[in-house]
């Protein structure tokens, strides 16, 4: 914190207060020098970058970037925190989430996570892969039911599960009052999930049962994870919670509830992805959004969040699985400042299937060091005051509310799913994401961009799949997807012929002219799987097409500078040619040249490149 000397000198006393149109113009020189002839405002639009949801994020924001009034933590609009104390007292809630059928397998799990730092456990009952409901007593072997709160997920067995759970309360005299959790009760979001339609009586039912007799334990959950697995912005994610929770009041206070009690048993569940400061802002921006829903419905004071957090499935990778650890830190921290009362950090193997020890431990300690080492949640709501936050939080809760709006003009949340509305406006979210993640202008590091082809697969035994062979529901979706099949197929290739399929760099000149060059092609072409083969260092016309058959491969790419690749780009495509090279690309912007079938640059479809050169490989 900066402290005025109590004198009023100021450092920056003796620096004049640069103007913004000043610092446009210093922007314009450092565009000129790039070759970007721009001016005025065009220069700064030149340094914005576009997100989802129509939302802009600029390279300056100053005092004039005016956003409401964020009020103070603990107080409506709950922007700035729920609580007024925020995380400070204790830090935020570190719940594990667990998948595990077997009773004792799985007691031993939560038992060493709560001994190692864990303070809640997110168990799945029930259902094809959850523990079985009469094995819950089993699983919390040990477990002091008052201390550590409970979160259930049993949609296929909800009654049996909370009726269970309540009676394990009871017998190890645990008092009501001392109970705390969530019965985790999510029609809704188990309709996304399969497509069957969502039946809210029991949900209601054990939520006027907790309102009477449990006043820890919430009853329902608002999951907006669905909609973020299918694909969804972080707009379109906050605004389909905010249906979901509409959905949830209406039924809540049609069988007698008041809406104070009825907000009350509600959690909301959003996904924490590695853009840290926009899972800043989600936070911040759901927090005011369902205030001023508890306020349209006439209990202002209500309006008071309960958030749990996860890290983002989509944004796992399988491929160099050990990034996925700094992927989680960076949604952690996200998270932790954004506010949320509940983090659930998914292990590094997720994405593999059931994480071991080790994984569950690093999940465990991301959380413990934030807190601990880097005491993240001392200070409540750091990121406000930010004009960046609290511009983006602004700008996210306008695109959340409009299609809030659009949502309920469809019918609510059951109507819109249902009628197919829903999966539309994801899907065409997801498609045009897919088509940046394809081009690589959302890279992904360790599959996309610097992977590792000869990298040795991280094995783990299978994650059962609750919603395996559901007759519908959203998809879920993954980043990596595309070039996870490109790599599987070259995995495929390995396994059957004992090599990868290779591609022959064919530098031209000085290192000092290729470098560049040839590390993009070797990127480019390892994210399919495709092993490079660069050598010897450089070729020439009469050297290329030995050097290609002595590789082994049939397809080539010249890396070299424009100016080389007018002296030379020709003969050596030629040479190649003749040698047997069934294509040869040039990495550079696209151009003239006889011989060369297609060009390879910063911003091509790497996926729809890749594609193609395994299917004239002849690789299956």
């Amino acid at each position: 914190m900066t402290v005025q000397p109590a004198d009023g000198l100021s450092p920056a006393a003796e620096f004049p207060d640069p103007s913004h149109d000043q610092w446009q113009t210093l922007v314009e020189g450092v565009l000129r020098k790039s070759g970007k002839e721009v001016s005025g405002s065009a220069a700064e639009e030149a340094l914005s970058t576009t997100l989802e949801d129509g939302l802009t994020t600029r390279p300056l924001y100053t005092a004039q970037d005016e956003s409401p009034d964020t009020g103070f933590p603990g107080f409506a609009p709950f922007t700035r925190g729920s609580r007024a104390e925020g995380n400070a007292a204790g830090g935020w809630d570190v719940r594990q989430r667990h998948i595990l059928s077997d009773p004792a397998r799985l007691n031993e799990a939560v038992l060493g996570d709560l001994e190692n730092g864990a303070t809640s456990l997110w168990l799945t009952v029930g259902g094809p892969v959850g523990v079985p409901v009469d094995g819950l007593a089993r699983t919390l072997e040990g477990v002091y039911l008052d201390l550590a709160p409970i979160a259930l997920d049993a949609p296929a067995d909800l009654d049996a599960a909370a009726t269970e759970l309540l009676r394990l309360y009871e017998e190890r005299g645990v008092a009501k009052g001392e109970a705390r959790g969530t019965l985790g009760a999510d029609p809704l979001g188990h309709e996304a999930r399969t497509g069957v339609e969502a039946d809210l009586t029991a949900a209601v039912r054990w939520a006027r049962v907790c309102d009477a007799e449990y006043p820890g334990l919430r009853a329902v959950v608002v999951d907006a994870l669905p909609y973020h697995e299918a694909g969804g912005s972080a707009g379109e994610e906050l605004g389909l919670s905010l249906a979901t929770g509409v959905a949830y009041l209406r039924a809540l206070t049609g069988a007698g509830m008041s809406v104070e009690a009825a907000c009350g048993q509600l959690e909301f569940r959003y996904a924490a992805t590695a853009d840290q400061f926009l899972t800043i802002a989600k936070l911040r921006a759901a927090r005011r959004l369902w205030a001023r829903v508890a306020e349209a419905s006439g209990a202002p004071a209500a309006g008071a969040q309960r958030q749990h957090a996860v890290s983002s499935p989509v944004m796992m990778t399988r491929r160099d699985p050990w990034v996925n650890m700094l992927r989680t830190t960076l949604a952690t921290l996200g998270a932790g400042v954004g506010g949320a009362d509940s983090v659930t950090v998914l292990p590094f193997d997720h994405a593999l299937g059931l994480p071991d020890a080790f994984a569950r431990r690093i999940a465990r300690n991301t959380s413990t060091i934030l807190m601990e080492e880097s005491h993240l949640a001392r200070v409540i709501d750091p990121a406000g005051g930010s004009w960046y936050v609290e511009r983006l939080t602004d700008e996210l809760a306008s695109a959340a509310w409009a299609f809030f709006q659009e949502t309920e003009r469809a019918g609510g949340l059951p109507a819109a799913l249902r009628s197919g509305t829903v999966a539309e406006r994801l899907a065409a979210t997801w498609a045009a994401r897919s088509a940046k993640l394809a081009r690589r202008k959302e890279p992904i590091t360790g599959v996309s961009e610097f992977p590792q082809p000869g990298e040795r697969p991280v094995e783990r035994e299978p994650a059962p799949d609750a919603y395996a062979g559901t007759p519908g529901g959203l998809p879920r979706v993954r980043r990596d997807e595309a070039f996870e099949a490109l790599r599987a197929r070259s995995d495929a290739h390995l396994a059957a012929t004992g090599s990868r399929p290779k591609v022959f760099v064919a530098a031209l000149g000085p290192a000092a002219a290729h470098t560049a060059r040839v590390s993009f092609a070797v990127n480019l072409f390892g994210a399919g799987g495709i092993e490079a083969v660069h050598d010897p260092v450089s070729v020439e016309a009469d050297t290329a097409a030995g050097a290609l058959t002595a590789s082994g491969a049939t397809v080539a790419v010249l890396c070299s500078s424009d100016a080389l690749y007018a002296e030379r780009a020709e003969q050596v495509a030629g040479a190649l040619k003749s040698a047997g090279a069934a294509r040869v690309f040039l990495a550079g912007r696209p151009g003239e040249y006889a011989g060369v079938d297609a060009y390879v640059f910063a911003g091509c479809d790497a996926v729809a490149v890749l594609t193609s050169v395994l299917d004239r490989m002849g690789v299956a």
